[in-house]
């Protein structure tokens, strides 16, 4: 195996027992070979202003936008909400956009998503892609992670108990893993 890779992670949900915190906290967990994983949480992510930002990046916007300017690529676990992402990671996207130095510009990113429907978030991934068009990452086309029915595919501690599930979580992990190594011309 080669170099073990740092992933930042973090999911546009800020419930507690959010599906998508579930989702990547069990990539977290069967990609620990492969990707060093940081999850982090939105919830200090001020409403974006741009008279705020005038006075200088608040702390945890400036945080999350250094760690994603140090990390290998980036996991972003969309919710879906009335058919797109949520305001939370929109609002979180409209940080990250901001010059100088926009981190997102050339990183490798994957894109996943759990819902309690059977769309499994396919709606708000799309949409997420095309926010993301004009920050300039480069987005892991395949394997799609659309999680359906996540309320049937977790336990009640947030633990993946689907082996179907499980097995093309997997699958995404190694995809992502190779993406990132091709994307910095790493060889064997």
């Amino acid at each position: 195996m080669g170099k073990k890779f740092n992933i930042i992670a973090f999911a546009g949900s800020l419930r507690k027992s959010s599906y998508n915190k579930y989702l990547i906290n069990n990539i977290k967990k069967l990609g620990i070979e492969k990707l060093n994983i940081e999850i982090i949480d939105l919830k200090d992510i001020p409403l974006y202003n741009e008279d705020v930002e005038k006075e200088g990046l608040p702390e945890a916007v400036e945080k999350l936008r250094n760690k994603i300017s140090e990390a290998d690529g980036v996991i972003i676990a969309t919710p879906e909400y009335n058919y797109s992402f949520s305001g939370v990671l929109k609002n979180t996207i409209d940080w990250i956009s901001r010059p100088p130095n926009q981190p997102l510009n050339g990183k490798p990113l994957a894109i996943v998503g759990a819902s309690m429907g059977p769309s499994g978030t396919i709606r708000a991934q799309l949409h997420l892609r095309h926010s993301l068009i004009y920050l300039n990452p480069i987005i892991l086309n395949k394997p799609e992670i659309f999680v359906p029915f996540a309320h049937e595919k977790f336990d009640v501690d947030g633990n993946l108990k689907d082996e179907d599930t499980t097995k093309f979580i997997k699958m995404f992990i190694d995809s992502f893993y190779q993406w990132i190594r091709k994307i910095n011309c790493i060889s064997d």
